[in-house]
């Protein structure tokens, strides 16, 4: 009677194992630590710890942040390197959707899609994201640049043109398919990549990328268009330039956003972080 029961049970015993398997993989897979170290590339939670902005001057390796965004023109992969050998994170700043004529690059952009000035910034003009294509290869050349000095991540600047007033007659969806591209060749040269300033749209984008770059979002009531981001478990990293942090470090601790206070010039100092 025992051997007949054997056959009968076996198919149970091994269905509650592959349901038991099948369990531990979700769980693994949704393990934020498991899923960066398959990913190969950093994916920084919310914190409500400070970062670091210093996109002008000699970098100060002495401010207390765990994450440093610099400029990846600027800051060589030396630099890179010290502030990793101080426990470190280190995000490369780079413009993608605005042509700067004092980079290196600058011949590289046809001059049929370098469109009006940039409002506050006469050394730049925006860029004609509907035809990317024609500047691919500059674009694609400076995040290779930031992952071959070592960075982690990538803030890819100016990905909100079709708010502005450009030059040409860009909409929402010309912006999401540039920004989608942007996030899939960060991702293809290991590096997480942030989202910077489209807020309108973060919901629709939260997915493909790894963090989110907010500029003023406390002074313009903007914050929660970036909420997402902290929901899905993603960072984000704001800054406000006119406001004390009395005015917006509670609210921002709050919300689990990484708070700080700087000018508009971005040199080291004065950095006003949330304690």
């Amino acid at each position: 009677m025992l051997s007949a029961r054997i056959p009968r049970a076996l198919p149970c015993a091994l269905a509650f194992l592959l349901l038991a398997l099948m369990v531990v993989f979700a769980a693994c897979s949704s393990d934020p630590e498991r899923s960066e170290a398959k990913s190969g590339r950093w994916q920084p939670k919310p914190t409500i710890a400070a970062w670091q902005f210093q996109l002008q001057g000699r970098i100060d390796l002495s401010i207390d942040a765990p994450v440093y965004e610099v400029d990846g023109f600027d800051v060589s992969g030396a630099t890179v390197g010290r502030l990793h050998a101080r426990g470190r994170k280190v995000i490369c700043y780079i413009d993608v959707g605005s042509w700067e004529n004092y980079r290196p690059d600058a011949k590289r952009f046809p001059k049929s899609v370098i469109g009006k000035k940039y409002e506050g910034y006469p050394n730049e003009r925006w860029l004609d994201i509907r035809r990317f294509h024609k500047f691919a290869g500059p674009i694609k050349a400076r995040i290779r640049m930031c992952a071959r000095k070592g960075f982690d991540g990538l803030e890819p600047d100016n990905i909100n043109g079709w708010e502005n007033r450009t030059g040409f007659p860009l909409t929402a969806r010309h912006q999401l398919r540039f920004n989608r591209w942007i996030a899939r060749l960060a991702h293809r040269n290991g590096l997480a990549v942030g989202l910077k300033n489209d807020g309108r749209q973060a919901r629709k984008l939260v997915g493909d990328f790894d963090f989110a770059v907010v500029e003023q979002c406390f002074q313009y009531t903007e914050c929660g268009q970036y909420r997402p981001f902290v929901r899905h478990g993603k960072a984000v990293f704001a800054v406000e330039y006119e406001r004390p942090t009395s005015a917006f470090c509670g609210r921002a601790k709050k919300i689990r956003f990484s708070a700080i206070g700087k000018e508009y010039d971005l040199f080291a100092r004065p950095w006003r972080p949330c304690s």
